[in-house]
């Protein structure tokens, strides 16, 4: 069966996004943060990463980009996703109510790469070059975003 170049493409995204999030991770705990959930889900969308450290809670937004993307990373956070984390972050507090006196902030980190990668080999991409961003309280709890 032969690939195409979107499959491949999408594969690299994919690859591209785990490594990040790992590498997220590994990085917060080092800073102290202890990890409470990946991929958390709601109807509403997706939180990449929830951690907590002391009375504080984190939800993460993981972005990894190359250099032949048309965005920083930062920059493709838009509002529409932030409303989504913002709905998604409230289901988990609402199921987790032992958080509930905890300070909440929406953290982004992000990473992006000054090359481009091949499409179709498996890529260390610890072996490129990247600028890392973490962006501490890149948005916060907005009633009229979470109502748009």
């Amino acid at each position: 069966m032969k690939m195409n170049k979107t499959n491949n493409k999408n594969l690299m995204r994919q690859a591209l996004g785990a490594w990040a999030e790992q590498f997220a991770w590994q990085y917060l705990q080092q800073q102290g943060w202890t990890l409470l959930q990946q991929n958390y889900h709601s109807v509403f969308g997706e939180i990449d990463g929830i951690l907590m450290r002391r009375q504080q809670l984190i939800f993460v937004e993981v972005k990894a980009r190359s250099k032949s993307s048309y965005a920083k990373a930062y920059e493709v956070v838009s509002l529409s996703k932030q409303q989504k984390i913002m709905k998604t972050a409230l289901q988990f507090l609402a199921e987790n109510p032992q958080f509930s006196e905890f300070y909440c902030r929406f953290d982004v980190i992000c990473f992006d790469f000054s090359g481009q990668f091949a499409k179709t080999v498996q890529q260390d991409f610890s072996k490129f070059p990247y600028d890392l961003q973490w962006i501490e309280n890149a948005f916060t709890f907005d009633a009229e975003l979470i109502n748009l």
